[in-house]
């Protein structure tokens, strides 16, 4: 993982207030607690997710339609984030592999991504270097300031700059892996504060 930022705390910026309460009620469901359903926040029906392009580690385009037909979990974060990020991308990719480990052909029809909110210092080379330390199936985009913002006004995150810190900055930022069907509409935000097994188990009752 990214071990070069690790002693300064992050302020993790959560607004967009309707649709955090919306999700904060979800999680906190009688309903989601019930034996067999999943215990990540419902996002169906929240218009979640949308087209855009942006590049990989080799400054290859990749476009959202080309994902079509397969289930994404997305998660917006950057690489110079000194501990949220490592560590729900760290919880996510973990959940991700138990799954696999144990569905491993429903596992290919899964992509995990991984998206820059802070493309001015995420270059392609950095984002593959940070993605690469979880997983060589994470796959890791960033692109111009404009790109990434379709990106993040298509899955509805709040992103911006935050406090600067000595040599640099953080990113103020929501928190969110989103799961998506194959169509790519929003299913639910995994549990990665309930750690690797919640998130595996989720994807077994998800992922068809």
């Amino acid at each position: 993982m990214n071990r070069r930022a690790m002693t300064k705390p992050l302020r993790i910026f959560t607004a967009v207030p309707a649709l955090v309460l919306a999700i904060a009620l979800a999680a906190c469901s009688p309903q989601g607690a019930q034996k067999g359903e999943p215990i990540g926040a419902n996002l169906e029906g929240t218009g979640i997710g949308g087209p855009f392009t942006l590049v990989d580690k080799a400054g290859k385009p990749v476009s959202w339609d080309q994902f079509k037909g397969k289930y994404r979990i997305v998660y917006f974060g950057y690489t110079f984030c000194p501990d949220a990020c490592p560590m729900d991308v760290g919880v996510m990719m973990q959940g991700y592999l138990k799954y696999a480990k144990d569905h491993p052909e429903l596992a290919q029809q899964i992509q995990p991504i991984f998206i820059t909110v802070d493309p001015a210092r995420d270059t392609p080379a950095r984002v593959g270097e940070f993605t690469s330390a979880f997983s060589p199936k994470l796959l890791g985009l960033t692109g111009t300031q404009a790109e990434v913002d379709v990106a993040i006004k298509a899955f509805k995150v709040v992103a911006g700059r935050g406090k600067d810190t000595p040599g640099g900055y953080l990113m103020d930022h929501t928190r969110f892996a989103y799961l998506m069907d194959r169509n790519g509409q929003a299913i639910e935000a995994l549990p990665v504060d309930k750690g690797p097994d919640a998130v595996a188990a989720d994807l077994a009752k998800q992922v068809k």
